[in-house]
């Protein structure tokens, strides 16, 4: 059997069509948990090209709901396909495409934040990090109200190897609302560059690959949506711990407007704030009127490095957030305690700010 033969015996039979399925479960797109529904077979199988070849693939869909886009990865050739769907409405409707390809397709009711996707696939798919990508995909049509969480969970997870990448450097290609799909792809000095330029940028490479028109979605939403795929980079750009990394960029972007030192001095108590600030700024060799938009990936590592040298001499810096202390000022006002006895209260234990 030659290889079109193949994959064309891989292809579903003929079955309802999604708006069809949608009428005989009698499913709503529920507006709380931000659903559309892409009826679309073109525009579902576009979606799924940019991921790539599938044929024998092991595929992870997030949030299939009526199922189009399942159809379209199934059709691609996918050996494997494991669909997690939060929303029990879904159940019969992707049962009823397993049904059609027997063996293919394992259902997972449950929440995609939570999942253990590490234990999801066998571990003989598995690469080294530093070999060519494993065949393994995830794809998702993601609800806006998830998209944002859940991309940052992913990062945390490439930073560290785990959760989806415990098997090697799995790519993505999944769906935004347009704006976050700019900010994720933003270039340096950009108007959308943006804290999650940075986090996603620093640990991919991000592809922007085509935008869908807000009217191809069922109900029609008031954005339209970019479909984007991501690379883990054998070699992150900064070579620090995701926590800090994400504290640093955090705090630069938190005013996007001013020059970047106001970010950084953010970082440290108030009793240290102008020596320490100097200093990561000397020892990173960043112009401080830099705006935070402006800042490229190395200057942004030479930030995060001369911090966590600071951080070496003085451990309780690490645990130092600077609207952690505004709270407790605002309640020390309130209650007319000490900020720093509501400090110990809040933690627990006895702490003592950072020496400077």
């Amino acid at each position: 059997m030659s290889a079109s033969q193949k994959l064309a015996s891989l292809r579903l039979p003929p079955l309802p069509t999604v708006g069809e399925l949608i009428k005989l479960y009698n499913l709503r797109a529920e507006k709380q948990l931000s659903q559309n529904f892409l009826l679309d077979l073109k525009l579902t199988d576009k979606i799924v090209r940019q991921a790539g070849c599938l044929k024998d693939a092991h595929v992870c869909e997030v949030g299939p709901g009526p199922g189009g886009l399942t159809r379209s990865i199934l059709n691609a050739g996918a050996a494997d396909l494991l669909v997690v769907e939060k929303d029990s409405r879904f159940i019969p409707g992707l049962k009823l495409l397993s049904e059609a390809a027997p063996g293919r397709v394992r259902i997972v009711h449950g929440d995609i934040l939570t999942y253990r996707m590490d234990r999801g696939f066998p571990r003989d798919i598995s690469k080294k990090w530093h070999e060519d990508p494993p065949n393994l995909h995830i794809i998702g049509n993601l609800p806006f109200s998830v998209s944002t969480p859940l991309i940052i969970k992913w990062l945390e997870n490439i930073a560290n190897q785990s959760g989806p990448f415990a098997y090697g450097r799995t790519r993505l290609t999944l769906t935004f609302q347009k704006e976050v799909a700019e900010r994720l792809t933003a270039s340096t000095g950009s108007r959308q560059r943006s804290r999650l330029s940075i986090m996603a940028q620093y640990l991919c490479t991000i592809h922007s690959c085509f935008t869908i028109p807000g009217r191809a979605f069922v109900p029609k939403p008031e954005v339209d949506v970019g479909v984007v795929h991501f690379t883990p980079l054998v070699k992150a750009q900064i070579q620090q711990p995701f926590k800090l990394v994400e504290k640093v960029v955090r705090n630069v972007f938190q005013f996007r407007r001013k020059h970047c030192h106001k970010g950084i001095e953010k970082l440290f108590p108030e009793a240290c704030r102008p020596e320490m600030t100097q200093e990561v700024m000397q020892r990173a060799d960043v112009d401080p009127a830099l705006r935070p938009t402006e800042l490229t990936i190395p200057q942004i590592r030479a930030l995060a490095d001369a911090y966590a040298h600071l951080c070496t001499l003085e451990p309780d810096l690490q645990s130092y957030e600077f609207r952690e202390e505004l709270r407790l000022k605002h309640l020390s006002r309130q209650q007319g305690t000490p900020a720093a006895t509501l400090a110990d209260t809040a933690s627990g234990v006895q702490s003592s700010p950072p020496h400077c």
